[in-house]
């Protein structure tokens, strides 16, 4: 009897396509077989929270409200160093150093536009804004990822958060960077970014965890090892972006902790966490929350 094909879902993003196409297309020896949906991270958080699915990339933030359910993957996922979320408004302001925290006095009570209070570029964007924003940022607006930069452009909102390949266009709508939230976590806690985890459901033993962790790894060192191979598959759920971008994209987040967290990516994720639990934005972990198996 062929075993059922386990239920996955990850992002149409250039890092996750490059980083699972092996594995989707039946190129892995010996990996699980999985059926994949597409969707955004957002979308995957939820499916997370409710129990849905097999395995599915998620944000960090979201783990200490599945981690009785989900296991962390030790690989897969996305963390890295210079990749993180940005601050844009439709005026330039003071950014880096000790000039960065006054430039960015400008945003109390103003209004940010926000993907997910769920996700971890929500968590860094608070811990920075504790930091740097003394008196409070004004309302937090969460809108749709690809509605953020237009409604800066167009004054519908004072900022708006963003992450990926924003990075890389978001001077096409006249907009400046006021803040990297990745350059404020890394400077002042010296680890990695967080951004996004793989996970799977406990349920499916000790075993089966194993062996998906094994073929995640071996996926994205396929993709490595022949980076033509995945082109297809990344640049048919690329959602029109330019093949460049898409390129930088991928050099930017799949890193060598997308094949092992290692002791700097496990304390990456549990710094984040564990700061944002203290500034009461997540639960707090329990102490083996993040065991694998």
């Amino acid at each position: 009897m062929t075993p059922k094909a386990l239920k996955i879902a990850y992002s149409p993003c250039p890092n996750d396509t490059f980083v699972f196409d092996a594995w989707a297309h039946g190129r892995v020896p010996g990996a699980p077989k999985i059926d994949v949906t597409f969707a955004d991270i957002g979308v995957t958080n939820g499916m997370a929270e409710r129990g849905e699915f097999d395995i599915l990339k998620v944000s960090y933030a979201v783990l200490p409200w599945v981690l009785d359910e989900y296991a962390l993957l030790p690989c897969g996922g996305a963390l890295g160093r210079g990749c993180g979320p940005l601050v844009l408004t439709r005026e330039p302001g003071a950014r880096g150093g000790t000039s960065q925290a006054e430039g960015s006095g400008g945003l109390t009570g103003k209004t940010v536009a926000v993907p997910s209070e769920r996700s971890t570029a929500y968590l860094l964007f608070r811990l920075w804004a504790a930091d740097v924003v003394p008196e409070g940022v004004g309302g937090v607006v969460v809108m749709p990822f690809h509605e953020i930069m237009p409604a800066v452009r167009d004054g519908k909102v004072d900022a708006g958060l963003v992450i990926h390949e924003a990075r890389f266009t978001y001077q096409n709508y006249g907009l400046h960077s006021l803040a990297d939230m990745g350059e404020h976590w890394e400077r002042t806690t010296g680890l990695p970014i967080p951004l996004g985890a793989i996970i799977a459901k406990r349920s499916l033993g000790e075993e089966t965890l194993r062996r998906l962790a094994d073929a995640a790894r071996t996926s994205v060192r396929m993709a490595w090892d022949d980076p033509t191979a995945s082109l297809p598959y990344v640049l048919e759920h690329a959602q029109e972006m330019d093949p460049m971008v898409a390129d930088q994209h991928i050099g930017l987040y799949v890193n060598e902790f997308t094949a092992d967290l290692g002791e700097d990516g496990y304390a990456a994720v549990r710094g984040l966490l564990t700061r944002a639990a203290a500034e009461g934005l997540v639960p707090p972990l329990g102490r083996d929350a993040l065991s694998f198996v």
